[in-house]
């Protein structure tokens, strides 16, 4: 399997109806967790049909809206949760069990084979379901146009501090040739160095975090002085937050790169 990631470019309604399907889902998913606790005995089968008739109740219009096989997705997210549980119960793990909990801050919502529809240049993507969000650009420096729809068996919108993110998931044979030269080198990971081969070569620990320390603190202090408790947060308040969490999500992001670049340079 292969993750192809592109950043979403629309409007500001589009957004707001992607925040609106990303609400539906935890909706379903919530409500099958629901489901499975006031009811014994219940299976994968019985959240797939609760999907069907929340789409069908006049109570809960918001539902039909989203495509059935999202509906279905996250009832297996629920359903995952409830079976993580189970395997955890069964094993005799010590400490928590990891029971099931309700998501209040979902951030993504997942599409099967239906839902969406890729142009013929694959630079735009389509969602034709109840929410018509209608067609949004798809910015990535990696091409879609080498693969069919049909490889594509899932695509996952999801929500971060800088904007809404689309993931492709490939149906892809990766294969990765080295030319083997007998030797191998084993790596030990620690604090002071990102890790140490067994020839004693040692790669610097470029230490992200720490060098980003003093602006993540300026910026807590910004959105704790603006946070008034048990009252509707202002439009500043929403603003550091938003760049509080940008700067989290750069070091992030730098942290990944650091690693993917020196696992493929060994």
């Amino acid at each position: 399997m292969l993750v192809i990631e592109a950043k979403l470019k629309g409007t500001q309604a589009q957004y707001s109806k992607l925040d609106e399907a990303i609400r539906t889902g935890q909706f379903i998913r919530n409500t099958c967790l629901r489901y499975w606790e006031d009811n014994k005995g219940v299976t994968r089968n019985d959240l797939q049909k609760l999907c069907a008739l929340l789409a069908k109740n006049k109570q809960t219009p918001w539902a039909k809206k989203l495509n059935s096989q999202a509906r279905q997705a996250h009832a297996d997210r629920a359903w995952s949760a409830i079976q993580r549980f189970y395997q955890n119960c069964r094993l005799g793990r010590p400490g928590k069990k990891g029971y099931p909990r309700y998501k209040k801050f979902s951030r993504s919502v997942e599409y099967k084979n239906s839902g969406w529809k890729l142009s013929a240049s694959r630079r735009q993507i389509t969602f034709t379901d109840g929410f018509q969000v209608g067609m949004m650009d798809l910015w990535s420096s990696r091409d879609l146009v080498w693969y069919s729809e049909k490889q594509i068996s899932r695509v996952r919108v999801i929500r971060r501090a800088d904007g809404y993110y689309a993931q492709f998931l490939v149906d892809w044979n990766r294969r990765e040739e080295h030319d083997f030269q007998g030797k191998m080198t084993g790596i030990d990971l620690g604090l002071k160095e990102f890790y140490t081969d067994s020839d004693g070569n040692t790669v610097d620990n470029p230490r992200y975090l720490r060098k980003s320390e003093g602006r993540l603190k300026m910026l807590q202090r910004r959105v704790s002085k603006k946070q008034v408790l048990g009252k509707k947060q202002s439009k500043r308040y929403h603003k550091c937050r938003s760049s509080l969490a940008k700067e989290h999500l750069k070091v992030s992001r730098q942290r990944e790169d650091k690693a993917r670049k020196e696992a493929l340079a060994l």
